[in-house]
């Protein structure tokens, strides 16, 4: 198949191009910066040579939008917003003006649509979307709001020939670095991986190898369109989620933090208190369904699996000369 991937220079984006292209895919992304082959310029915002691309493609992955892991200023909120809508609605331009639209436009959305819950899972069906509970700071509404434009501006796009899913994605966890497990595992290993305010909040996550078979499974998948949740079938309690981190890696203790101590350390790594506090429990109820079968379900063992290839890849790296 031939694949495009705008915004497909990032963390997922890396994930998604390696394991394609060695499945032996064609895969061409579309960057703000290109500088590898099969990499093509665009800026995100309007059409342009580089709908070329997805002229007779297969299929379109869009990851593009302004990163997470930055401080929630009132600027940055607004690039979120308006990087992920612009993106979306080029896409849709593009793929609604070209000859020989792709069958299926895979279009990246997030798990933090849902609602700051801990009584009950939330799958496509029967899950709560955010922006009104009460206690939670008022700006945690305005993400859920970004992750609603994002996903109606694929939805208004009009590509009648183009099958729409709207990947739901909890945290894609790899071993690379700079990605949230690159994060998580450094805390650990400093000795600050314990519970946040209380820990009872629920993480959920999605093995970086799940992920991409997610991809593939709903780019086969003719049936499905949508808002799918990619995430692994069992969230734990982010007490539970980092012991098993710790664990994994052989840290013994991982001291707690408050929430003022969290909204010090988040402001530290130039980060947000909302990746930390807010109870993202979401399952996969329209995969489960449709019959994916997760290879790696729990977290434990998922914990053991990323420190095992974070080890060999720094094992195998070649050390300083001279």
């Amino acid at each position: 198949m031939k694949i495009v991937i705008p915004g497909g220079t990032g963390q997922v984006g890396t994930i998604l191009n390696r394991a394609l292209t060695a499945a032996g895919h064609e895969v061409v992304v579309l960057t703000r910066r290109p500088a590898r082959d099969r990499e093509i310029r665009w800026d995100g915002e309007t059409l342009g040579p580089w709908a070329e691309a997805i002229d007779g493609c297969d299929v379109v992955v869009n990851l593009a939008g302004r990163s997470v892991s930055c401080r929630y200023t009132p600027a940055n909120l607004r690039a979120m917003m308006d990087s992920r809508v612009h993106s979306a609605r080029v896409v849709g331009e593009a793929i609604a003006a070209v000859a020989r639209p792709p069958r299926v436009w895979l279009q990246m959305s997030t798990a933090t649509i849902y609602a700051h819950r801990f009584d009950a899972p939330n799958d496509e069906a029967s899950g709560v979307l955010g922006g009104t509970e009460p206690g939670v700071p008022g700006y945690w509404a305005y993400s859920v709001e970004i992750a609603k434009a994002w996903e109606q501006a694929q939805q208004r796009a009009e590509t009648p020939c183009t099958r729409k899913v709207a990947l739901r994605s909890a945290m894609v966890m790899s071993p690379d670095r700079g990605g949230v497990f690159d994060v998580l595992l450094r805390l650990a290993r400093l000795g600050l991986g314990g519970p946040v305010a209380g820990g009872t909040q629920y993480v959920s996550w999605i093995h970086d190898h799940d992920f991409v078979r997610a991809v593939e499974f709903l780019a086969d998948r003719d049936d499905l369109a949508g808002p799918v949740n990619l995430a692994a079938p069992f969230p734990v309690p982010q007490r539970t989620f980092m012991r098993a981190l710790r664990t994994a890696w052989g840290v013994p203790v991982g001291l707690p933090a408050t929430k003022w101590m969290a909204e010090l350390g988040a402001f530290a790594l130039r980060s947000d208190t909302e990746l930390l506090l807010k109870s993202r429990r979401v399952v996969p109820g329209r995969l489960l369904e449709a019959g994916f079968a997760f290879d790696h379900t729990q977290w434990p063992d998922t914990a053991k699996d990323l420190v095992r290839r974070v080890r060999h890849t720094r094992r195998s790296r070649p050390g300083p000369t001279g």
